[in-house]
C-alpha cells in the first residue's frame, strides 16, 4: 500500500514576529518603530494577512494526505522525500531558497501579499490551492533552470537565480578566469567577484549588470539551457586583466575560477551563509545544474 502524497508547508518569520521576538513585547516593538518614523500598524497587518494565508492554505490540504511544516531558517536540516508537493507561502525569494534542496519535486507557489510581491514565482492566491492540490499530478510545470558551482574538493552549491563569487568582504578578489567555449582563454584578474545568473535571475541582481553593460547580451528565460555571467569592476594592471568580463554559457558550457587569494567564497541567491569556502589553488567550475525546480503553473 503506498503512502498517502506528503505536502510540505514553506514559510519563513515575518518581519512583526522578529521585531517582538527583539525588543520583547508589541508595545516596545511600536516604540522603537515611531522613533524611525514607521508605524507598526503596517507591519502587524501584513503579519496578520500571513497567517490567514498559512490557515487556508493549510486547511485545503486534503484530509488523507501527509503534513509537514518548514521554516526558512530550518531548510538546511530539513529532508525533503521524492514524493513530496512542496507548497510555498511567502514571497518569490522563499521560493528560490528552497529550491536548492529539491529534486524535482513539484512547488506551488503562495503569494501572502498580491501587489507588494512581484508574483514571479509565487503566481498563486490561497483561495486557489485546493485546486492546485487536486490536480497538482496533472497540471503544467515550468522546468526553471538552475546554476551550479562545483569545487575541485567536491563541495557543491546551487541556486535558482545567481552564483556570486568573490571575498567575504567584497573586497578585490583575485583568481584566474577560464571560459572553455572561447578556446579555454584564461585571464588572471582582480574584481569585486563574478556573478552567474539565470533566466529566473533576470528578473533581480542579474539584471541590473546587464543594464549597466548596455544589454550587449540577451537575457535568458527562466526555462532556457543558457546563463549569463558579468565580471564587477575588474582592475586593469600589469598582472592583471579586463578583456574576459562578460558572456553567456550554454547548456554544456562552464566557466571556471582558480583561487589566487587567500579565500574567496561562493554564494547563491543572496544566502552567504550557506557558502563553499575556497582557497589558494582551489578551482570551481560554474555551468547550468542538471537538475530543474519543477513551479506549478
Amino acid at each position: 500500500m503506498s503512502l498517502a502524497p506528503r505536502v510540505v508547508l514553506v514559510h519563513r518569520t515575518t518581519e512583526y514576529d522578529e521585531l517582538v521576538a527583539h525588543h520583547g513585547t508589541h508595545g516596545q516593538a511600536a516604540f522603537f518603530l515611531s522613533t524611525r518614523g514607521r508605524d507598526i500598524e503596517e507591519i502587524a497587518e501584513r503579519h496578520r494577512r500571513t497567517g490567514r494565508a498559512l490557515a487556508e492554505v493549510a486547511a485545503a490540504i486534503p484530509l488523507n494526505w501527509r503534513q509537514a511544516r518548514v521554516e526558512r531558517a530550518d531548510l538546511d536540516r530539513f529532508l525533503f522525500a521524492p514524493e513530496d508537493v512542496v507548497l510555498v507561502v511567502g514571497q518569490d525569494g522563499l521560493v528560490a531558497n528552497v529550491a536548492k534542496y529539491l529534486d524535482g519535486q513539484p512547488v506551488i507557489g503562495i503569494d501572502t501579499d498580491p501587489g507588494r510581491n512581484p508574483g514571479v514565482l509565487v503566481r498563486h492566491r490561497p483561495e486557489h490551492a485546493a485546486t492546485l492540490l487536486a490536480s497538482v499530478g496533472a497540471a503544467r510545470a515550468d522546468e526553471l533552470t538552475m546554476v551550479e558551482a562545483v569545487a575541485d574538493d567536491t563541495q557543491r552549491l546551487v541556486a535558482l537565480n545567481e552564483i556570486y563569487l568573490g571575498t567575504a568582504g567584497h573586497q578585490t578578489a583575485r583568481y584566474r578566469l577560464g571560459l572553455e567555449v572561447d578556446g579555454g582563454v584564461v585571464e588572471a584578474q582582480a574584481s569585486s567577484g563574478v556573478l552567474v545568473g539565470t533566466g529566473t535571475g533576470a528578473t533581480g541582481w542579474l539584471r541590473s549588470l546587464w543594464q549597466e553593460r548596455g544589454a550587449r547580451l540577451t537575457l535568458p528565460s527562466p526555462t532556457e539551457d543558457r546563463l549569463l555571467w558579468f565580471v564587477r569592476e575588474a582592475w586593469p594592471s600589469p598582472v592583471t586583466g579586463t578583456s574576459l568580463v562578460a558572456g553567456e554559457l550554454t547548456a554544456s558550457a562552464s566557466l571556471t575560477l582558480t583561487v589566487e587569494s587567500d579565500r574567496l567564497i561562493a554564494f547563491g541567491d543572496g544566502i552567504e551563509t550557506d557558502a563553499l569556502e575556497l582557497t589558494w589553488g582551489q578551482t570551481v567550475r560554474v555551468g547550468a545544474c542538471a537538475h530543474r525546480l519543477r513551479l506549478v503553473g
